[in-house]
């Protein structure tokens, strides 16, 4: 079976909404266009918009797990998000401009107990992604079914993160490409690393609810916490959903 690419996902603020595309345009050495293009820092944050930090700098689902009920539509033009969650009014907004105004609204969203979200960073070029350097990540839907087998329950793609799924692959043979380079469309990728999972995988996307020990059944059933892979782009060029993926070693 000719491997495809299934699905293509960005989330334009970090932890708080996700968007599907049809096709997008890569560039060399950057993250996805418009992916965790904004983050949400935190009372505790170093982050100040001029320089990559870790993701523990910002309010994220692994702390605030009712963010992942957050869906996402970004209007480029205008750089304007609609943000809607089944417990908040829809809300249509610039992420710097109306900074106070997306705070707001996350409120009752991020447990008290938590670091509170004070404001909006932005890095000018790229997305504020896991990894040090601009990354896109590659997810295998053979290897989301398999996790959901051992788990006896459906398990939505959504809950982890992921930018890129790939269809007509085995389960996790994808962990067998590290280092090798993928072409996807006009598109080539070099597979850099294994992504290590954290608790916002064991979140519904519909809910914002914990319902899926992801965790444990990684650990159970192959002895690691691992889903997916950090890609990053070596040649530019246009993706789209239907593509052919090719490994080329």
């Amino acid at each position: 079976m000719t491997m495809r690419l299934a699905h293509i996902w960005r989330h334009p603020i970090k932890s708080h909404g996700v968007e599907a595309l049809e096709r997008v345009m890569l560039a060399a050495g950057r993250t996805l266009p418009w992916d965790r293009s904004w983050a949400v820092a935190h009372e505790a944050s170093r982050a100040d918009g001029d320089r990559w930090v870790p993701c523990g700098n910002f309010s994220r689902v692994s702390k605030a797990p009712g963010l992942m009920a957050i869906s996402a539509r970004l209007d480029e033009r205008s750089e304007r998000i609609t943000l809607t969650h089944p417990d908040k009014p829809r809300v249509t907004l610039h992420p710097e401009r109306d900074a106070e105004t997306l705070i707001e609204w996350t409120k009752g969203l991020v447990p008290a107990d938590r670091a509170q979200p004070v404001r909006v960073v932005r890095v000018p070029g790229r997305g504020m992604t896991d990894t040090p350097f601009p990354s896109i990540s590659l997810l295998n839907l053979a290897s989301n079914a398999a996790i959901g087998a051992v788990l006896r329950q459906d398990l939505d793609m959504r809950r982890w993160r992921g930018n890129l799924w790939i269809d007509g692959a085995a389960a996790w043979v994808e962990f067998d490409w590290t280092g090798k380079t993928l072409r996807i469309g006009g598109a080539e990728l070099v597979m850099r690393e294994r992504i290590t999972r954290c608790a916002a995988t064991t979140v519904d996307p519909d809910t914002g609810a914990r319902d899926a020990d992801t965790l444990s059944a990684l650990k159970r059933g192959w002895g690691h916490q691992d889903m997916g892979i950090y890609l990053e782009v070596s040649k530019g060029g246009e993706i789209a959903v239907g593509d052919d993926v090719e490994v080329l070693g």
